[in-house]
C-alpha cells in the first residue's frame, strides 16, 4: 500500500500569558494534522492529533492540490479488497482495512452462507466498529465453501472469514457436513414446572453494539471533561420559510435538490462562527487551538446508533452545495455505507431535535469540539409584532458549549448572530 502523508503548517503566538497555536491562511489544521491518503476509489482517511510544535513549521500543501494528484494517478491506487489464495480453486475472504484509529471490529452477521453463490466484490459479511459498518466483499466470483470466523467474534484487518471456490466444486457436500455439524443435540425432556416458566423470564439479555459503546463512552466523557453550559433563543422562522417556499421549485429544478432549513442554518452557523472564532476553537492541554476552517458536523440518528457526518469546508460553500452533501451524508448514514472519513473531524455540531417534535433540549457536545447547536421542532406561537399580538412559525434554539473556553458574552451573541440570519436571511449578501 501506498501511503500519502500531507503535513500542515503551524505558527505559534502567545497570547495572554497562553501558548495559542494559530493556523496559517492555506492550512488545514492547527496542530500537527496528517491526511493520510488511500486510493481505491481514492478514499481519504484522516488522521488527527493535536501536538504544539512551538516555533516550528511543518511543510504545507493545499488540498486542492492534493486531489490534483490524485486524480492524475500521482498515487499509486491500493484495493481494500484483500485476500489470499490458499490453492488455484480456494480464495480467502479476509477483514479489509478499517481505518487508521480502528484496529478491530466484531463481526456482526454473514451475508452469506456457504453454498451460496457470489459476484466479485459482493459483501458477503458486515463489520461492525466503534464508528461504521464495514462491508466484506468477496475477493472472487464463486462459490462459498465455508465460514472460518463466527458471528460476534472480534477480528482484526487482515483476519480470514470465509473461503470461496471460484469453481464451487466440492462445496455442496462441505456445506452439508458443516451444516449437519452445526446442528444442536436434541434438547432433553424439562420437567413441567420449568415449561410453566414465563418466557419473559428466561428471555436473554440483548448486548450493546460496538458503535451503542462509543457513543455512550464519548457522551460520558464529554460531561466529565467540560465545563457545560447551555443558553437559548427563539426564533422567527417566518423569513426562512417564505424564503423556501418562493424559490424551492426553482432551486430544484436548477440544482436537482431540495431546499431545505438545514442549509439556512449551516449558513448562520458559518456567519457565527467567523463572528465569534472561539467557539470553534478547541483547548488542547494548557493551548488554545484556533481553527481558519469550518467542518460542520451534523447529527443523523440511524436505526444502530447516533452518526455525525462532517460537512467539509462549509465556509466556501452555497445552499445549493451543503443541501447536496446532506442529502448525499445522510443517505450513506442511514444505509450503511458512510466512511470514516466522511465522520472524522468535524469544528462544530448542529442537531436538529426538531425532526422528532422535540421541543426544547439541552444537547452534548461532540468531543474534541467546544460548542454543539440544537435546533428543535417548529410551533405556531402567539408574538407581538409591531404591537399586535399575530402567530408565529417560532423554533427555540440552544447552544452548549465549554465554559472553559468559551464565556457567556461570545456564547450569547454567537446565538444572536444565529438568529440575526435566520430571522433575515439577507444579511448573508450584505454580509451585515
Amino acid at each position: 500500500m501506498i501511503w500519502g502523508i500531507v503535513r500542515r503548517k503551524i505558527t505559534s503566538a502567545q497570547v495572554i500569558g497562553q501558548s495559542v497555536s494559530k493556523i496559517g491562511p492555506r492550512c488545514r489544521a492547527t496542530a500537527q494534522k496528517e491526511a493520510i491518503l488511500t486510493c481505491r476509489g481514492f478514499q481519504r482517511v484522516q488522521r488527527s492529533s493535536y501536538h504544539i510544535l512551538s516555533g516550528n513549521y511543518v511543510c504545507s500543501t493545499p488540498r486542492s492540490e492534493v486531489i490534483e494528484l490524485i486524480q492524475k494517478g500521482s498515487f499509486i491506487g491500493s484495493r481494500s479488497r484483500l485476500f489470499s489464495s490458499d490453492s488455484g480453486d480456494l480464495v480467502d475472504a479476509v477483514v479489509p482495512f478499517m481505518g487508521e484509529s480502528i484496529t478491530d471490529g466484531t463481526l456482526a452477521k454473514f451475508l452469506k452462507q456457504p453454498g451460496d453463490r457470489v459476484e466479485m466484490d459482493e459483501p458477503i459479511a458486515q463489520i461492525e466498529t466503534d464508528k461504521v459498518t464495514i462491508d466484506v466483499a468477496s475477493p472472487q466470483a464463486g462459490v462459498i465453501q465455508n465460514l472460518i470466523a463466527k458471528e460476534g467474534e472480534t477480528v482484526e484487518p487482515g483476519a480470514k472469514i470465509a473461503v470461496i471456490s471460484k469453481s464451487g466444486e466440492g462445496v455442496a457436500q462441505a456445506a452439508s457436513a458443516e451444516k449437519a455439524a452445526a446442528q444442536p443435540p436434541p434438547a432433553e425432556e424439562k420437567p413441567s414446572a420449568e415449561k410453566q416458566t414465563p418466557e419473559s423470564e428466561a428471555a436473554p439479555a440483548v448486548p450493546m453494539t460496538r458503535l451503542r459503546k462509543r457513543v455512550a463512552t464519548r457522551l460520558k466523557d464529554s460531561q466529565n471533561t467540560f465545563a457545560l453550559l447551555t443558553t437559548f433563543n427563539e426564533v422567527d422562522m417566518t423569513n426562512l420559510m417564505k424564503l423556501r417556499s418562493d424559490y424551492k421549485d426553482a432551486f430544484l429544478e436548477k440544482h436537482g435538490v431540495k431546499l431545505g432549513l438545514m442549509s439556512g442554518f449551516v449558513k448562520a452557523a458559518v456567519s457565527a462562527l467567523q463572528h465569534q472564532p472561539v467557539v470553534n476553537a478547541v483547548i488542547d492541554g494548557d493551548d488554545i487551538i484556533y481553527r481558519d476552517y469550518i467542518d460542520i458536523s451534523f447529527a443523523v440518528g440511524t436505526k444502530k446508533g447516533l452518526v455525525v457526518p462532517v460537512i467539509r469546508n462549509s465556509e466556501r460553500m452555497n445552499f445549493a452545495e451543503i443541501e447536496k452533501e446532506i442529502s448525499t451524508l445522510a443517505k450513506k448514514a442511514n444505509d450503511g455505507s458512510i466512511s470514516i472519513d466522511e465522520m472524522a473531524g468535524g469544528t462544530f455540531t448542529i442537531s436538529n431535535g426538531g425532526v422528532y417534535g422535540s421541543l426544547l433540549s439541552t444537547p452534548i457536545i461532540n468531543p474534541p469540539q467546544s460548542a454543539i447547536l440544537g435546533m428543535h421542532s417548529i410551533v405556531n406561537r402567539p408574538m407581538v409584532v409591531g404591537g399586535n399580538v399575530v402567530p408565529r412559525p417560532m423554533m427555540y434554539i440552544a447552544l452548549t458549549y465549554d465554559h472553559r473556553l468559551i464565556d457567556g458574552r461570545e456564547a450569547v451573541f454567537f446565538l444572536r448572530r444565529i438568529k440575526d440570519i435566520v430571522e433575515d436571511p439577507r444579511r448573508l449578501l450584505l454580509d451585515i
